[in-house]
């Protein structure tokens, strides 16, 4: 604004204030009108900030005073009043202060009968009721009976007083003294009755705004206890969800299906979940007769993330009032949790630093033959795995010795598939029809379960060995005892050759589901209720309904509920010793109908949102389609929606605990098939005494991030294959890697917890050698590498992320977390290498997945029991971090997925690189892979960047990586650009054409 407006503008409201001339009046209430209608929010803004607010209210008061009222100045100070109100927030307050309530109050009765000044003065009572405590004053001074005087039944007269009136009375019952006012005289079943008659003589649909005031008047009102009460006995809810029903179909009355949908879903009465108890239907004695329930939260937002996942914030403290702020608990403190001599068990861990080990074959294990099998069938490679043909024998000598013994049975059995399908005879058993009539539950031989699979389709088995995976089964134990098998793990799983693009929401989809559980309410006559599968209460499947199963390793459905033909409520099983982690499911359907659209509510989820809501998938494996040679998990599914529903965990339930918000994930399926169900490498060359520094590498304490265990695998099988960066890796590094800290969590089918019912990434300050064992010793191996001066280059926690999309890292940085929480950093005190920062930089360029501005580097008060800032700390490792590998697919990349059907045509489609089309992908298992091996390469670069290495290493990385000029320039010029879209596998001779096709081909 120009100095001189601003000047002229200040001048006009001292005279407003001072002058008592009627015409010099008139002249500024007709100036600052102009100005302010010309103006932007800007100039308001202004005005209130110099007291325009305060005149305007003096001008109203000294004008409503004059016998009789001069209208011709009341109207303009109105208008000017209602148009600065809005944009003052401490308007209320200030017509409070000046004591203007009863005088806004006095005109607008003395203008019942003059609609045009009435509805001026309405307009201001509405913006005066914006305030809290403003709005109950003028409720307690009869404002509410004033405003029912003037809201009629539908009439095409006076429509804007009325409309005035009704925002007027909204903006009072946001006070919830007002809304229990109005509850107590009868006004809600006025309201109802109010806004039938709109919606029922508004054919036309020309006052949307007035049926949606009335709206939002019952909307307030029932964010009371007693106004949801009167609600439901007014029949409120089917007077809305009949009227919602005539809006569907057009897009112009969103705003009245919206604020009914809210309403309904608000007001529908608050059930129990129907368990006998939300604990866990498996428990599991802890040592020590320790306490095996866990505390568990009692509120919505005190939720459990996963891994690293930002807690919703308390939005009056702010985004950083978790973080750490005493630069002395930031600093390193590396102390013992243990006995110093206890580490020295820790040395059988570490053989390496002892013993020579020379390259060939152990001859303890003459009887391991590899092939290695490629992702396609052109390539072949060799791989180990158990001699076939002794599998067999062992498991047929199993079988039999638990056939005279069946005390100490263990037989793990194939569940036979549904006896309509015709192949079934011909797989399982082709000269018996006794097996087609076997019950879901009946145990078949393994031995014949498994020759008949396999003899009929073992060309359909790709990189996966059923034999050896069934041996290794029968050694597992399990709280529930699995003696069937899953049959995706028994078969195995092929990648699917490209992504799938994150699924375009429907419109509406949301609120069509919450109208359809609305129904269940009002119209209960089509609802079957039938429990058709429950862990507490086994019993016989029921005749014309899905089957459901889940009593395999990491299942997890604790009881399915019919609640219309194709229509099923599901209910997960909480982790083991605890109440809560409601969140990972995993179980098996058949019989199904084909085509037909089957929808699926997971009623008991706990986290507030999901990537559900943001295009993500579930995942299903078809037993049809591996028995076709397409053993894949493929993202389905249709309608999915993920929101707040109306049961509660009460007190009975919940052990006590009470308050806790469920959510439910719907779904929707077409079955694609009628009755369907739904290495080790050549060996290493390992070489002692060298002092190659180590990397720690982590994954699946929380069984649930089922992709941390995708994401390890392709490091797994990156580190220990023929490539010839993987070598180079080898040479220039110290692997210790713990693939799964929870597998008792991950076999039991927990979302989240150890047998415990503790997270054990939660743990790491103080872990129990009995309760938390393998945080226990694992720490212990850090501690001991750390007490011999070996503490690693890089520690990393694989973990995966259900809110966020993206694979991203969190690290640990002392001055970044001062200065995100507002504190001074004394630069001369504080000091600290910023290397931390090197690996993610690395990884933005290499890994397609991966985004560099979705790093943090805080640390929260809330996170210094993880390992991540336990290994910083205590460790002093500076590259401590935590892997975040979304669930659901990116949000960035080279190339962008297009939501319309027409898919862009890829001009590089031939060079065969899927690493490229990452962004609005959601990520498979290819992916996640992807991302292991693009981790192993990130750390050769750093090698070379960071570290000191010899003139082989460098050599060879020149070659391998055609970066000589970059690396011997290293100081000068970063290394990463050329790296993007790099694909592990390839020789090193292809590699240097491999860049250039790339740059081309871009």
């Amino acid at each position: 604004m120009a100095e001189q407006e601003a000047s002229g503008l200040q001048v006009l409201l001292s005279t407003l204030q001072s002058s008592c001339d009627k015409d010099v009046l008139l002249n500024i209430l007709s100036v600052l009108t102009d100005l302010l209608s010309l103006g932007t929010g800007r100039r308001i803004q202004y005005v209130i900030s110099k007291g325009g607010s305060e005149a305007l209210l003096q001008a109203l008061i000294s004008a409503a005073r004059t016998e009789p009222p001069d209208h011709s100045i009341l109207l303009p100070l109105l208008r000017l009043l209602a148009r600065v109100g809005q944009r003052d927030r401490k308007f209320g307050l200030k017509v409070q202060k000046a004591e203007a309530t009863d005088v806004i109050l006095s005109l607008t009765r003395q203008n019942l009968g003059h609609h045009l000044n009435l509805t001026h003065c309405l307009w201001v009572l509405r913006v005066c009721a914006s305030n809290v405590t403003a709005g109950t004053t003028l409720g307690i001074n009869g404002a509410m009976e004033l405003l029912f005087q003037v809201i009629t039944p539908y009439s095409k007269r006076h429509i804007r007083t009325v409309r005035a009136a009704i925002e007027a009375l909204a903006a009072l019952l946001k006070s919830k003294s007002n809304s229990r006012r109005a509850v107590n005289r009868g006004y809600l079943g006025g309201l109802l009755r109010l806004y039938q008659d709109w919606h029922q003589n508004d054919i036309s649909n020309n006052y949307i705004y007035i049926r949606r005031g009335l709206l939002l008047c019952l909307k307030h009102i029932t964010n009371i206890q007693l106004g949801r009460e009167t609600f439901l006995g007014s029949r409120g809810m089917e007077i809305l969800f009949t009227s919602v029903q005539d809006c569907l179909s057009c897009k112009n009355l969103d705003p009245i299906v919206t604020t009914v949908t809210q309403i309904l879903r608000k007001c529908y009465p608050s059930e129990p979940l129907p368990v006998v108890s939300v604990r866990s239907s498996y428990s599991f004695p802890l040592p020590g007769n320790v306490k095996t329930e866990s505390p568990c939260v009692g509120f919505e937002d005190d939720y459990e993330s996963d891994g690293e996942e930002e807690v919703e914030k308390d939005l009056d403290k702010g985004d950083d009032y978790d973080l750490e702020t005493d630069v002395n608990k930031l600093r390193s403190r590396p102390v013992l949790d243990r006995p110093e001599e206890e580490l020295g068990q820790y040395e059988a861990m570490c053989l390496e630093l002892f013993h020579n080990f020379q390259a060939g074959p152990d001859p303890g294990e003459k009887n391991f033959k590899v092939p290695l099998q490629s992702w396609t069938n052109k390539e072949k490679c060799r791989r180990d795995i158990f001699d076939e043909e002794r599998d067999i024998e062992a498991i047929q000598n199993t079988d039999s010795r638990e056939e005279e013994n069946p005390a100490k049975s263990h037989v793990f059995t194939l569940r036979p598939l549904p006896k309509e399908a015709a192949w079934y005879k011909k797989t399982f058993n082709p000269e018996s029809e006794a097996s087609t009539d076997s019950s879901p539950g009946e145990k078949l031989e393994t031995s014949d379960t498994l020759t008949n699979l396999l003899e009929e389709h073992q060309e359909n088995i790709p990189f996966h060995n059923p034999h050896f995976y069934i041996a290794r089964a029968k050694c597992i134990k399990s709280i529930p005892a699995y003696k069937d098998l899953a049959f995706p793990d028994f078969w195995g799983h092929q990648p699917l050759p490209c992504g799938k693009p994150m699924l375009e929401r429907q419109y509406g989809v949301q609120r069509d589901k919450v109208l359809d559980d609305v129904r269940r309410l009002i119209q209960p006559c089509d609802v079957i209720g039938r429990t058709v599968y429950d862990l507490d209460e086994p019993s016989p499947g029921a005749p014309g309904c899905l089957t459901f199963f889940s009593k395999f390793e990491s299942g997890n459905l604790r009881k399915a509920i019919q609640v219309r033909e194709f229509e099923y409520d599901l209910i997960m099983n909480a982790d083991v010793n605890s109440n809560q982690h409601h969140q990972w499911f995993y179980f098996e359907v058949r019989d199904m109908k084909l085509a037909v659209p089957y929808r699926f509510n997971i009623i008991n989820c706990e986290k507030f949102n999901s990537q559900f809501n943001y295009g993500m998938q579930l995942v299903m494996y078809s037993v049809k389609e591996a028995l076709l040679g397409r053993p894949c998990w493929l993202r389905v599914g249709h309608d999915i929606s993920y929101y707040k529903n109306h049961y509660r965990c009460r007190a009975a339930a919940g052990g006590g605990m009470r308050g806790r918000y469920y959510y439910t994930l719907t779904f929707s399926i077409k079955f694609p098939h009628k009755d369907d169900v739904s290495n080790r490498p050549d060996r290493l060359e390992l070489l002692g005494h060298e002092n190659r520094p180590y990397v720690f590498l982590m994954a699946r304490v929380h069984p649930g991030e089922s992709n941390a265990s995708w994401v390890m695998k392709g490091t797994l099988e990156f580190l220990v294959s023929n490539d010839p960066i993987a070598d180079l890796l080898r040479k220039c590094f110290i692997f210790k890697i713990v693939p799964m800290l929870n597998p008792d969590g991950v076999i039991n089918g927990n979302h989240r917890c150890s047998l415990s019912g503790d997270d054990l990434n939660r743990q790491w300050l103080k872990p129990s050698s009995q309760l938390h064992p393998t945080i226990y010793h694992t720490k212990g191996l850090l501690y001991y590498l750390r007490s011999i001066g070996r503490a690693p280059l890089v520690f990393c926690d694989y973990h995966g992320h259900s809110q966020k999309k993206n694979v991203f890292l969190y690290g640990c940085s002392i001055k970044e977390t001062l200065w995100q929480a507002g504190c001074t950093v004394d630069t001369a005190v504080i000091t600290e290498d910023v290397g931390y920062r090197t690996l993610p930089k690395i990884l933005d360029k290499v890994a397609p997945a991966f985004v560099m501005n979705s790093c943090s580097f805080l640390v929260e008060k809330s996170r210094v029991s993880t390992a991540r800032v336990v290994v910083w700390q205590e460790m002093g490792v500076l590259r401590s971090y935590t892997m975040e590998s979304t669930y659901c697919g990116c949000s960035h990349g080279l190339y962008k997925v297009s939501k319309s059907s027409k898919k862009k045509p890829l001009a590089h489609s031939a060079m065969n690189l899927p690493a490229f089309l990452h962004q609005g992908l959601q990520l498979g298992t290819q992916e996640l892979e992807e991302m292991g091996s693009k981790f192993c390469l990130a750390l050769l670069i750093l090698h070379l960047k960071s570290l000191p290495c010899s003139k082989k290493v460098m050599d060879q990385a020149a070659l391998l990586l055609d970066l000589d000029e970059e690396i011997t320039d290293r100081a000068q010029r970063s290394v990463m650009v050329l790296f993007r879209g790099f694909s592990s596998g390839r020789s090193s001779m292809e590699i240097i054409s491999y860049r250039e096709d790339i740059l081309q081909g871009l």
